[in-house]
């Protein structure tokens, strides 16, 4: 997957669960902690170890052992929860934090990866994903909803993206539609010897080795999509020798 390239998510625990699971709640609605009680001690294997609706009272608790999982409420705010990971992941290392959340944007779940959540959940998901959620985290996993990880996933993915110039991408469209380089230079009003050195420069950033890889590869160097890509005739073959960034 994705993630695994670009974020360090490596299990936090490969020791299989041998016992009931220790889940410490940081939970600031009472109601919430009342119903949660009420899950934990119908499910043969995880506990309610602690509970607080202080994050500091929970950090104590935490480094102090007794619980592998922390379920860390975020209806506070981001800030305070993605301060309250940061510190968890320096006091206590051992225990796999979740972030408990109403809505999470791409950025937003993507730094809470960073910082070390081993699970991101919508608080609106029904009970059976939140026991799935933390039974794959206490087993070294982690766990992330579909559509929050599609839209980490994409967030990953634009940021993966190469980064080039206006004027090189206008080159890769040019050449992503056949187009030689005295045509390229005539549409964008410059020399062809600027298209050859703006050709260079493309094929240094991306890595590609010719003219044709640089038309197949161009709507991905873009970040373009099937639905954005321009339609048209067919340009013709490219001819032996025009696959260099020579004219």
């Amino acid at each position: 997957m994705v993630l695994d390239s670009l974020i360090d998510i490596s299990p936090a625990s490969s020791a299989p669960i041998t016992a009931r699971v220790g889940v410490y709640a940081c939970e600031s609605q009472p109601v919430v902690l009342e119903g949660l009680t009420r899950i934990f001690a119908a499910t043969p294997d995880l506990t309610l170890a602690g509970s607080s609706p202080d994050s500091r009272v929970a950090l104590g608790a935490l480094e102090n052992g007794g619980a592998r999982v922390a379920l860390l409420d975020a209806t506070g705010g981001l800030r305070a929860a993605f301060a309250t990971l940061g510190e968890l992941r320096e006091r206590a290392p051992q225990v796999a934090p979740v972030l408990w959340a109403q809505e999470l944007a791409e950025i937003e779940s993507f730094r809470a990866l960073q910082l070390g959540a081993r699970g991101i959940l919508r608080r609106t998901l029904p009970v059976e994903s939140l026991l799935d959620c933390l039974r794959a985290v206490a087993q070294g996993s982690v766990w992330i909803e579909n559509a929050i990880s599609n839209h980490v996933a994409g967030f990953l993915e634009r940021r993966s993206l190469v980064r080039l110039t206006p004027r090189e991408r206008e080159i890769i469209e040019q050449i992503m539609c056949g187009a030689k380089n005295k045509d390229v230079a005539t549409a964008l009003g410059i020399t062809a010897g600027t298209v050859k050195v703006h050709l260079m420069h493309i094929f240094e950033k991306t890595g590609v080795k010719d003219r044709l890889e640089l038309a197949m590869q161009g709507p991905r160097l873009l970040g373009l999509s099937s639905a954005e890509l321009v339609t048209g005739p067919v340009p013709p073959p490219f001819a032996a020798g025009e696959y260099r960034v020579s004219a």
